[in-house]
């Protein structure tokens, strides 16, 4: 089984393992982010749309939300939600996405996922504009995360978290500046910017 089909497995379900605890916490995190009205805004990785009222509420009816998720089984469920958003099925480490198209890339409970997470840094770096930036998101620790996915196994068991100084060398790498990572008890919080088009590639 491979990581699409996982999620289409689970897709139906999703929903009802998320806490009340975990959308006050996202609605939070989405609050304190600086998310201008008429900004794009990609949700990557978006699963069944939590995030999706809390983005249209920042971008406003000028903005624009689009949801992207290598998962049909997620897209639909997300889609049945009726939000205005567009949606994209696609992998992360090869995005269906022209360059310099968003201002904002936001990774909610998804980043453990890429199997190879410089590629995916390096094609969300592609996507944002020249000064947007990227929202890597979850609301736990990253230890707590990691043993998450060590406890559900299968193809997600070694679907962690790197350590913050690996975290920083990646999005460094990937041409992502003015890093800063939190690992909170309730919260694992990356923030980047692409301020140099050329660097990255």
């Amino acid at each position: 089984m491979n990581h699409r089909e996982y999620f289409d497995q689970i897709a139906a379900e999703w929903d009802g393992l998320l806490e009340e605890r975990t959308i006050a916490r996202l609605r939070e995190i989405v609050a304190g982010l600086e998310i201008e009205p008429g900004a794009v805004v990609l949700d990557l990785g978006c699963g069944t749309g939590v995030l999706f009222p809390m983005l249209l509420e920042k971008v406003g009816r000028k903005g624009c939300v689009v949801a992207l998720d290598i998962s049909g089984g997620m897209l639909k469920q997300a889609r049945a939600k009726g939000y205005p958003v567009e949606y994209v099925q696609g992998d992360a480490q090869n995005l269906p996405i022209q360059d310099n198209t968003f201002d904002w890339v936001i990774c909610n409970s998804v980043f453990p996922h890429f199997l190879d997470k410089l590629r995916a840094l390096r094609e969300i770096h592609r996507v944002l504009k020249d000064g947007g930036r990227l929202v890597i998101c979850h609301t736990a620790s990253r230890e707590t995360i990691n043993e998450i996915h060590r406890s559900i196994g299968g193809v997600v068991a070694n679907d962690t978290i790197p350590p913050t100084e690996e975290v920083l060398h990646l999005l460094q790498d990937a041409g992502l500046d003015r890093a800063v990572v939190r690992d909170e008890p309730d919260r694992y919080l990356v923030l980047a910017c692409r301020e140099n088009a050329g660097r990255g590639r």
